[in-house]
């Protein structure tokens, strides 16, 4: 639930921006400046269960990667579809699944409770 309401979150922003006729990879840059801001507590404290604020920078390291996928797949899907707000969502969508990944493997590292048994 959280990283539905945090592509939702990202999605409007970016949206908003492009509106404004801002061009798309910097409305894709502020909504995930600000995203980064508001998902780093949602994720780190309600699916990942860790509050470490030291994780912040290996946050912004993910955060800084999935934005470079974003901008190619955005520009992808708009030669095909030539519709910015289309390729924002899907690529959105695709984006939200990497950072989960990121944040759960390099991020947050959530351990295997077997981890802990000898």
């Amino acid at each position: 639930m959280v990283g539905v309401i945090n592509t939702l979150v990202y999605y409007i922003i970016y949206s908003g921006f492009l509106y404004v006729e801002i061009g798309y990879k910097l409305s894709a840059l502020f909504a995930t400046i600000f995203g980064v801001f508001f998902s780093f507590k949602t994720f780190g404290k309600f699916v990942f269960l860790n509050s470490d604020n030291s994780l912040v920078y290996k946050f912004f390291l993910t955060y800084s990667f999935v934005y470079v996928i974003n901008i190619a797949l955005i520009n992808y899907f708009n030669t095909l579809l030539h519709n910015y707000y289309v390729s924002g969502f899907i690529s959105s969508i695709f984006c939200a699944l990497v950072s989960f990944f990121l944040n759960k493997n390099f991020v947050f590292q959530m351990k295997s409770l077997n981890s802990n048994k000898e």
